[in-house]
């Protein structure tokens, strides 16, 4: 069984709403530490992600009502 891309947007905004909270977490004294930079970077490809995914689903919907 494939996951529908609703489901999978869902799960990267998810893992990109953690990686942001652990990226605010991990600042000490300044944010431009690698930590930081690397977590903040992941969380912002997820997004991209559960973007380009729901894009895909509102298509797929549109296409099936035809």
């Amino acid at each position: 069984m494939r996951a529908s891309p609703l489901s999978m947007a869902i799960l990267y905004f998810l893992m990109g709403s953690g990686f942001t909270y652990i990226a605010v977490q991990s600042v000490e004294d300044t944010v431009w530490n690698l930590t930081t930079i690397i977590l903040a970077l992941v969380a912002t490809l997820d997004f991209a992600a559960a973007i380009r995914l729901l894009t895909v689903h509102v298509k797929l919907k549109n296409s099936k009502k035809k």
